[in-house]
């Protein structure tokens, strides 16, 4: 049956905005019939969807379906998805829940296939996979591009598994998306003439505007942890046609806030122009990956939002395919059954897996930053810490913390290290979503609390927890240990509790939890703990 809707239609590509009627059959746009050529202000705006760029749905907590009925809300229509994170926990059968379980709903989620799993050869992952079982996943018409090339120095040196993907999506026609933080000039040139088309991981305008330079297209990165927004923004100003919005990693409780629809308005302070900003946020990412997502056009997929401002762009309501999936306030997309997956073996751990002999003088440490994946490193002084019975411990006064990674697929010394800037003045913080192999990473004030925190999250098979002097909670994450198969709007509500939790104990970290499941990932310059040991990203090498 024929739908119809009146309002102002904002025509990206022709950069006009009119009072317009849109005739929907079926899942497609039959017709736009221009009604009047000023806009009617007392009618909502029609927008094309917006689209995440770059996004790992499992950092939200939450599986595909759930991630859906959150995202609509706030006119996110599609995403391109990198299964990454799952896939390092149970390889190519982790790709398949994540599309399977994203096709039973209303959403347009765009699967690639992960270049990099394991993401180094320096830490232990749940699974491999291969450049035959890239190729095997290129060749689906469910699987999109491939996904960030995390392994820059394999590009760089030509190492011929690394070549091999690449050169599987080059002859299969698929987009590749980059990894390359830090990367400038030959070095970048180098790793953009392999093929690799866009870059998520910038921090700096000057590290952007190199990239765009030689060719790349640019991701502009506002996460829970990452946030190069403000650093950014302006390259839209002279690179429109190279610019999209991307969360990379969003916990649930800033998903329940806002998406890319904040972005734009953000964007709009910078007085930068409007159909720029859309263009962003709607187009460039649809064009670029080839996505099956309407752009507002007669014939194509009935892929739009009506907006109340073209200003703070809240929400009226959100429509894939036709169907109206969120409308007043209210999320019309159901919660479907979930079948959990896992691989998780490994058993509780003592206090003596967490000693550090006190026999050094001094000792490397990470230095974590708000808003960045990015760390430092410092050199402490033994006498710096606390010393009791011959090992070390942490001094929370002078912010030095003990971290620990945990092996989660098999028995192992339990990897130790010290951290500045996690700021915790008690307790204990663990999570198994530590990328990208996703063992167990925690951080704690004294040992006892370190240890207690992290059982909790063996005990559960997968979560996060936080031991307080008074209380300890936790959160479980039965899917990979990376998600929950409870409804996403609870989840959200359950993770803002144990944030608050973690805050209490003295960090002033925007997103504890976040930022601790990035200390493991060793991609990302300049120290990180593994399951193996203390790590140095800049030089690709353990300490």
């Amino acid at each position: 049956m024929e739908k119809i809707l009146q309002g102002n239609l904002v025509d990206i590509p022709n950069r006009t905005i009119y009072f317009a009627e849109l005739h929907l059959d079926g899942p497609r746009i039959r017709e736009i019939r221009s009604l009047s050529e000023n806009p009617n202000t007392a009618a909502p705006y029609i927008c094309p969807g917006f689209v995440d760029a770059h996004v790992h749905i499992e950092s939200s907590l939450l599986v595909p379906s759930e991630f859906a009925r959150l995202a609509v809300a706030h006119g996110t229509v599609a995403t391109i998805s990198d299964p990454h994170e799952i896939a390092n926990v149970c390889g190519a059968e982790g790709v398949n829940f994540m599309i399977n379980n994203g096709s039973q709903v209303p959403f347009k989620f765009h699967f690639g296939a992960p270049s990099c799993v394991p993401a180094t050869g320096f830490e232990t992952a749940g699974a491999v996979l291969d450049a035959i079982a890239v190729r095997n996943l290129l060749e689906r018409d469910d699987i999109y591009y491939l996904s960030e090339m995390m392994n820059f120095p394999g590009v760089l040196k030509g190492d011929p598994e690394v070549m091999a993907k690449i050169v599987a999506a080059q002859e299969l026609g698929k987009p590749i998306d980059g990894h390359a933080p830090g990367l400038r000039a030959e070095q970048a040139a180098h790793y953009i003439a392999a093929g690799i088309s866009t870059d998520h991981e910038c921090v700096s305008y000057e590290e952007g505007l190199d990239k765009l330079q030689q060719g790349m297209k640019i991701l502009i990165r506002e996460g829970s942890a990452a946030k190069n927004f403000d650093a950014l923004i302006e390259l839209l100003r002279s690179h429109p046609d190279k610019i999209m919005f991307c969360s990379d990693d969003k916990h649930p409780d800033s998903l329940l806030v806002g998406h890319i629809n904040q972005l734009c308005a953000r964007a709009l302070d910078y007085e930068l122009d409007l159909f720029d900003v859309l263009k962003a946020a709607c187009i460039n990412p649809v064009e670029h990956y080839k996505m099956e997502v309407g752009q507002l056009r007669a014939g194509d997929w009935a892929d739009f939002i009506l907006l109340r401002d073209l200003n703070q762009f809240d929400v009226v309501s959100t429509w894939i395919n036709g169907e109206c999936v969120y409308s007043d306030g209210l999320s019309h997309i159901q919660s479907v059954p979930i079948k959990p997956i896992n691989q998780f073996n490994c058993s509780e751990i003592s206090l003596n897996d967490l000693r550090m002999d006190a026999n050094r003088p001094l000792l490397p440490a990470i230095i974590a930053y708000d808003g960045q994946l990015i760390t430092g490193t410092k050199e402490i002084a033994a006498i710096d810490l606390i010393r009791r019975d011959g090992a070390f411990h942490s001094n929370p006064a002078g912010d030095c913390l003990k971290i620990a990674v945990v092996n989660r697929y098999h028995k192992a010394p339990v990897a130790t290290a010290f951290i500045c800037g996690m700021g915790l003045k008690t307790g204990a913080i663990a999570s198994s979503v530590a990328h990208d192999s996703h063992n167990i990473i925690a951080v704690g004030a004294d040992d006892e609390s370190l240890l207690e925190a992290i059982n909790l999250v063996i005990r559960e098979q997968g979560g996060l927890s936080c031991v307080t002097p008074a209380a300890s909670a936790v959160l479980p994450l039965p899917v990979a240990g990376l998600m929950s198969a409870d409804d996403g709007y609870e989840i959200a509500a359950s993770y803002t509790q144990l944030d608050t939790l973690a805050k209490s104990l003295g960090s002033s970290l925007s997103a504890p939890f976040m930022t601790l499941s990035f200390m493991a990932l060793l991609v990302i310059p300049a120290l990180k703990l593994s399951d193996r040991g203390l790590f140095d990203g800049t030089r690709f090498r353990f300490l």
